[in-house]
């Protein structure tokens, strides 16, 4: 990677994503592009530019005019906000990402679009979810994540455009609110922790999911678009993780940092249901086998960070 194009910089992951980019290969080599622009770190530190990526054109145009060999695809609808736009969310989440891998193919760039945890459904295995099984979603954003998965696959084996990317559990961070995912509430938990000390949780107690810090997940992406092409077998779709837990587990690890800590229930039905979809924990062998992928923080080690983080920004 040396000149790096981001689609959906000031999402939750491109937002930190553009700025660790800028600082490991130069910030004139990273260019930030969104549909709007805000006055944020990814849009002063650097190139940006507005690109709305169901235009193809307008993508393509961009790309040539900063020669980039890399092409990072982030922008698309999350998982809540897809079911309630299910049409939208198609045409948007595949449509971008048939127009980014089309870039990619016409300038001969390394490709990376991120998957989640979301392709998998109520017929996957639900603990130890493995990187190869039955993947049967049934929310819109789970079909356009497998869809996604697949044609990334087809442009590798019919055009041999270098595609990569990770199957994402929910991403937690202290910089960029989340946007309509049905694992935000363990973002919102944590500022309505430093913010009130309570918290109504719309994920109802004893749900388990996966869930990765957002330094964590910026590291993967690094070490995968890094990796040696030659060892990966799966370079689409890893599994990654660092760490499963249910509603009352991370309420308890907040309640060490801050005493009198106190969650309640307010069950949201449609991201409840969601939520049941998904497994309960997944396996990233093949990832820690074909380019050494690691996580360092746990849920107590993150808890610690990200109130320390909340405390000072908030």
């Amino acid at each position: 990677m040396k000149r790096i194009l981001i689609t959906g910089a000031l999402g939750q992951i491109g937002s930190e994503l553009t700025m660790k980019l800028r600082e490991t290969y130069g910030s004139d080599n990273v260019i930030a592009t969104d549909i709007k622009m805000n006055d944020s770190d990814a849009v002063i530190s650097g190139p940006f530019e507005i690109v709305n990526v169901t235009d193809v054109k307008n993508m393509v145009d961009v790309a040539k005019k900063y020669k980039v060999d890399t092409v990072m695809h982030l922008a698309a609808l999350l998982s809540a906000t897809a079911e309630a736009k299910p049409v939208f969310a198609w045409n948007l989440n595949m449509g971008g990402l048939m127009n980014a891998l089309e870039t990619a193919r016409e300038l001969n760039a390394q490709f990376f679009t991120p998957s989640s945890i979301g392709a998998f459904g109520p017929s996957t295995p639900k603990d130890n979810t493995p990187q190869d099984t039955i993947m049967r979603p049934s929310t819109m954003y789970g079909v356009n994540k497998v869809a996604g998965e697949l044609l990334s696959d087809y442009y590798f084996q019919k055009f041999g455009v270098d595609t990569r990317g990770l199957r994402f559990p929910g991403l937690i961070s202290n910089v960029a609110l989340p946007g309509g995912g049905t694992t935000d509430y363990a973002v919102e938990i944590y500022y309505e922790a430093v913010k009130n000390g309570k918290y109504t949780s719309y994920i109802d107690k004893g749900t388990y999911m996966d869930m990765m810090y957002m330094p964590d997940a910026l590291n993967a992406i690094v070490d995968l678009m890094e990796a040696d092409p030659a060892k990966l077998i799966h370079r689409n779709a890893f599994n990654v993780t660092a760490m499963s837990f249910d509603p009352e587990e991370i309420a308890a690890e907040i309640a060490k940092q801050i005493p009198g800590f106190n969650m309640s229930y307010d069950v949201d039905p449609v991201r409840q249901q969601i939520a049941d979809s998904w497994p309960n924990s997944i396996d990233a062998t093949a990832a820690k086998e074909e380019w050494g992928f690691k996580a360092e923080y746990d849920l107590a080690k993150m808890t610690k960070d990200m109130i320390e983080k909340l405390q000072h920004k908030l």
